[in-house]
């Protein structure tokens, strides 16, 4: 169970054994099965995807990420897939990844004092998880929180499905979530108290996810996200290079 995990690396492992959600198990070993022609000779993860970087994150960036054939094809976080491609060239543009390609688990990617994970862990049909299988991996994420405690200092919510499953997490994990509730658009920043007097706030910045329905279209443009992140990081307290203008 996750409430017995005591690091991240057991986290880790533990997620990507969750068999919880019948629905997604089946579509993520279909696909994994069900190959896409361009990738017929691989193998595919085809689990619940874990988290991607240090235990010791002062950043957390949190959105949907396993994707039929990124995330579950390679088993690792916005890797081998479009989304990932705009991702990670923003975290290296401003140093805080020391390449700017993810292309499988064991391409030498690295991240600097950040850490990515997501609200769920099993790509869903059509990028869509149900609000019950959403609820059902909810206690991931907030164990995943619980063990970044004493370094964590700022997130990024990537997509308002993210921002939606992230505060009820937060409200559990020890932070003031006032009602109503922040509202998500791309730029957004909250600061939220912690409810324990010796604990730290947690800056809470929103950003549009890095979709190819946001990012062909222009909507999501790589300055924007570099920007954010930039923010978000120097916040954080993690060094970081100039992000690029628009």
């Amino acid at each position: 169970m996750a409430a017995m995990c005591r690091s991240i690396a057991e986290l880790d492992g533990e997620v990507a054994e969750c068999r919880a959600c019948p629905r997604l198990v089946a579509w993520r070993e279909r696909v994994a099965q069900d190959k896409r022609a361009a990738f017929r000779d691989e193998t595919y993860w085809g689990r619940a995807v874990p988290g991607f970087g240090p235990d010791n994150a002062r950043l957390l960036l949190v959105g949907l990420a396993p994707a039929a054939h990124g995330g579950n094809r390679t088993g690792r976080m916005f890797t081998g897939d479009r989304s990932g491609d705009v991702l990670f060239a923003a975290l290296h543009a401003v140093g805080l990844a020391n390449q700017p390609t993810a292309t499988s688990r064991d391409d030498g990617l690295r991240l600097f004092g950040v850490r990515v994970t997501a609200p769920v862990h099993c790509a869903p049909p059509d990028n869509k998880p149900t609000p019950q299988e959403r609820d059902r991996c909810r206690h991931w994420l907030t164990t995943e929180l619980s063990l970044l405690d004493s370094t964590l200092r700022a997130v990024v919510v990537l997509g308002g499905f993210g921002w939606q499953a992230l505060f009820p997490v937060l409200a559990e994990a020890g932070w003031a979530v006032g009602r109503p509730r922040p509202k998500f658009g791309h730029g957004a920043h909250v600061e939220l108290a912690a409810n324990n007097p010796d604990g730290t706030p947690l800056h809470v910045f929103g950003c549009y996810h890095v979709s190819q329905q946001n990012t062909f279209t222009g909507r999501l443009t790589p300055p924007m996200i570099e920007a954010v992140l930039h923010e978000a990081a120097t916040t954080a307290g993690l060094p970081v290079r100039a992000p690029a203008r628009e």
